[in-house]
């Protein structure tokens, strides 16, 4: 009567939705001071007050029909060229506004390009640990996702594996950086590795393969580390970008897609992005956020908070006797579990009113995902029961 797998997306919620429902009745049991919930990666920054300073005069100053009519598809001109001047100054690219195109937030992004470049057969590769969502927005296009194990020891990329896995049926390759959910910054020497190693199979192969950057989380890193640009080092690259974390806007959906000149065939690739956003239904990118984000696009963002909670929570959880990577962006952190079976974890953290995601969700069993965009104040309350949780499995 109705499709089997989409009742199954419908119906099934994600393990994060699960735990963050959890932690909401058990809020209203025991108090939300008393609960300590670490896992849905909502921004608790507010957004710039200059953001909703320019709503208000955008709403103001624009004629009402010209503000909340459609756009062209690929999103306003002006808008495109006043982005595409932002991304030139910051990474010294020649970008124009044809290469472009607004989007309803990085996941419209990810799924426009996806749905652009499947054809039959065509697979997709992305490396572990990495976002749930990825997996049904490439099978929604009809297309399989191989997953690179992960290489726990810093959580870059273990090439081995890679280039094992990379057979000629791999259309594209997924990277996220500063990575949900470890935090992990992609080094310079990581990025360039990956372009000579997808250099090197396309030349075998006889045809492109894409690299799609994934970058919602590229404001938010610490201690002075750089995001490399990645069109920098490799041509096939596709960014898909969001304001949902820069600017504290998750809740807005807007993004976009940059599509390089360089890239090989680029007036096919681009067709087929605004192909691939029509049929998936996406008419334009938000009007009014559009011209908001391009008003606001170079605008800083508030990381001072992230970035105090990240190294509270990191320090409390080393002093407890865990293993983690030192956050380096994003604002998660990924330790290792007090045991193989990260469910068992997880479940047995409940105990103590911790809510933590399993790492299996992420492609990385026997790790957990702690997201610190929480308050201060519950980071350093939940700080005992991670102690009293860690002396358990001591004993």
């Amino acid at each position: 009567m109705v499709s089997e797998k989409m009742y199954g997306l419908g119906t099934r919620k994600s393990t994060i939705r699960t735990i963050f429902e959890f932690g909401r009745k058990r809020a209203a049991e025991i108090g939300e001071e008393n609960v300590y919930d670490f896992s849905i990666g909502n921004p608790n920054v507010p957004a710039p007050a200059i953001v909703n300073q320019t709503i208000i005069d955008t709403i103001k100053e624009m004629d009402s029909c010209a503000l909340h009519g459609y756009t062209v598809a690929p999103g306003d001109p002006e808008v495109r060229e006043t982005i595409a001047k932002s991304i030139n100054r910051r990474f010294g690219t020649d970008y124009a506004g044809k290469n472009l195109f607004m989007t309803s937030g990085a996941a419209a992004a990810l799924t426009i390009c996806f749905k652009a470049l499947a054809e039959d057969w065509d697979e997709f590769l992305t490396f572990a640990p990495y976002f749930p969502e990825y997996k049904c927005f490439v099978e929604s296009v009809g297309s399989e996702l191989k997953v690179v194990p992960a290489n726990t020891d810093d959580f870059q990329i273990r090439f081995d594996m890679l280039e094992e896995m990379l057979t000629p049926h791999i259309k594209a390759v997924i990277i996220n950086t500063p990575n949900n959910p470890s935090g992990v910054v992609y080094s310079e020497e990581t990025i360039k590795k990956l372009a000579e190693v997808l250099y090197a199979k396309e030349k075998e192969y006889g045809h492109p393969i894409f690299l799609i950057s994934d970058e919602p989380y590229r404001e938010l890193v610490y201690g002075g580390i750089e995001v490399p640009y990645v069109p920098k080092y490799y041509k096939n690259t596709l960014v898909c970008y969001s304001w949902s974390k820069s600017l504290s806007l998750p809740g807005e959906r807007i993004g976009y897609i940059v599509v390089p000149d360089e890239i090989e065939g680029f007036e096919q690739v681009y067709g087929a992005i605004a192909g691939a956003a029509r049929v998936l239904t996406h008419v334009n990118a938000s009007s009014l956020f559009q011209r908001v984000v391009a008003k606001c696009v170079d605008v800083p963002s508030d990381i001072a908070a992230y970035e105090e909670n990240g190294n509270l929570l990191y320090n409390g959880l080393i002093e407890a006797g865990f293993t983690c990577q030192k956050p380096q962006g994003a604002f998660y952190l990924f330790p290792k579990a007090l045991e193989d079976d990260d469910y068992a974890f997880c479940e047995r953290a409940k105990k103590y009113d911790l809510l933590l995601v399993p790492g299996t969700d992420f492609g990385c069993p026997g790790y957990f995902r702690a997201a610190y965009c929480i308050k201060k104040s519950t980071i350093e309350a939940s700080l005992p029961a991670f102690r009293k949780l860690a002396e358990e499995y001591r004993k």
